[in-house]
């Protein structure tokens, strides 16, 4: 007897007759659709079309599906087991196994049943996962089934990127940022298991490269036109006296002659800079590439900021550290909602009274609102009663603005708090800008990187009651 027929007569044909039955057949139509699904999935990622990029896919293609296969595996030899087993107490194990023969009516029947439920599985397992990638490719998914991204899912809302993808901007296009967003997701998934992430959670590496993602939708050489910034600040007096600021911004960037200007334009070049701190806010070394190909390095001459640390090449992330996750400051998020009306500044000491009550330390979101809401109504019922009394809606009004102020930008749970996470965008809140335009970053001949404000904007009115120019265009 050759190894070939000995082979089938001893394992082929036992496993084949003990194997037709209920357990096992069905645990090879769940092994054989679950690695139908992960061959097809295989296949869509080598050739790279038509995948998606969630980060998460991990989870269902490299913990799921083959979980299931390997569950599906295990239920062949459980089933062949119990048949083994019951054939044998009543004793109807066969001396000799049956040939396989296609022709016999038993035999036929049970690859029916496995090529039947196999069709079915495939259905219902290609049909889940692909709902289960869907899914996953929501906003709804990253920020709110994770709780720890909470920060991060309520600042989106309120940020010029709502309405993009998470996937558009943390994962990179290709199978390098493909596979790489793979991996990252299975950790943070393993992550979650073991209550182990970070608080807070900081980027700190985890977007890809401007070039690779925001370059999709936006262009930085493309000339942009100058945009007027208008800021109302209210003062801490009983009137919330009310001032404004107007600034007009130089984006810039290329014409199309070529030329560099404002802001884009002077930061369009190869540029480099050292960190020494993991939000880069601390920049101690940079240097630039001229027109000319020569190198201009400047370097700090604070004697307090260490010169060594990590070199970057210069992004557009780097200013634009928050464009889809903007938190704001306290000042700015009360400014702001009081400009549109709420909390009214006819209440007296309404700025004064609702920075205190932001700024203040609470353990939990709950407390925060309870005690924020209480203590703006009970100042105005025991300070100015005819005031509670004639503008109890705006008073209402205001303490539900002010709690929500505070729910939309601090998290005690994840130790998310004001200032938490630096905006690079400008350097009135941060250092910003001056991490380099500082005025203290020199070339060893003594030339500086230039802090002259005119470069980025022009301060058309600071801080005042009734700026002329905006009755002049109509804004007042």
């Amino acid at each position: 007897m050759t190894r070939l027929s000995s082979f089938s007569k001893n394992w082929i044909r036992p496993v084949l007759f003990l194997g037709n039955n209920p357990i096992s057949l069905v645990g090879g139509a769940i092994t054989s659709a679950s690695a139908m699904t992960l061959i097809g999935f295989w296949v869509v990622a080598v050739v790279g079309h038509g995948g998606s990029n969630n980060p998460y896919l991990g989870i269902i293609f490299d913990l799921c599906l083959p979980a299931i296969f390997i569950f599906g595996l295990a239920l062949i030899p459980v089933g062949i087991w119990f048949r083994h087993r019951r054939l044998k107490a009543a004793s109807q194990l066969p001396s000799a196994f049956p040939k396989i023969d296609l022709m016999d009516p038993i035999f036929r029947r049970g690859v029916d049943f496995v090529i039947a439920a196999t069709f079915i599985n495939f259905i219902i397992v290609g049909t889940a996962s692909y709902r289960g990638v869907e899914y996953m490719d929501t906003t709804s998914f990253c920020g709110q089934t994770c709780h720890v991204m909470k920060p991060e899912f309520n600042a989106y809302h309120f940020a010029p990127h709502a309405g993009v993808a998470c996937t558009d901007c943390h994962v990179a296009p290709g199978v390098p940022g493909y596979a790489h967003a793979k991996v990252n997701g299975t950790k943070q998934l393993l992550m979650m298991l073991l209550h182990n992430y970070p608080r807070p959670i900081m980027a700190d590496g985890k977007v890809p490269a401007a070039r690779e993602t925001c370059v999709n939708c936006h262009n930085p050489e493309k000339l942009s036109t100058d945009k007027l910034l208008v800021s109302s600040t209210y003062a801490d007096d009983e009137k919330n006296s009310v001032t404004r600021s107007l600034a007009l911004m130089h984006i810039g960037g290329k014409n199309q002659f070529g030329k560099l200007s404002g802001i884009h334009g002077a930061h369009m070049g190869h540029i480099e800079y050292v960190s020494t701190d993991s939000t880069n806010q601390t920049i101690p070394w940079v240097s630039k590439k001229n027109d000319d190909g020569s190198v201009a390095e400047f370097n700090s001459t604070d004697p307090k900021v260490a010169t060594s640390g990590q070199r970057h090449v210069m992004d557009c992330i780097d200013c634009h550290n928050r464009a889809a996750h903007s938190l704001e400051t306290p000042e700015e998020a009360l400014n702001k909602d009081m400009a549109l009306g709420a909390p009214s500044a006819s209440l007296p000491f309404a700025h004064k009274r609702g920075l205190a009550l932001i700024k203040a330390h609470y353990t939990s979101e709950g407390e925060a609102n309870g005690k924020i809401t209480s203590g703006f109504e009970d100042f105005y019922r025991s300070q100015y009663p005819l005031v509670w009394d004639s503008q109890r809606t705006q008073i209402d009004q205001g303490a539900k603005v002010l709690a929500a102020i505070y729910s939309r930008n601090v998290f005690p749970f994840m130790k998310v708090g004001w200032g938490t996470h630096p905006n690079n965008l400008g350097h009135n809140d941060y250092p910003g800008c001056f991490r380099c335009h500082d005025g203290n970053h020199n070339t060893k001949a003594g030339k500086s990187i230039t802090n002259d404000c005119s470069m980025c904007h022009n301060l058309l009115a600071v801080d005042e009651p009734n700026p002329k120019l905006l009755s002049e265009i109509g804004m007042q």
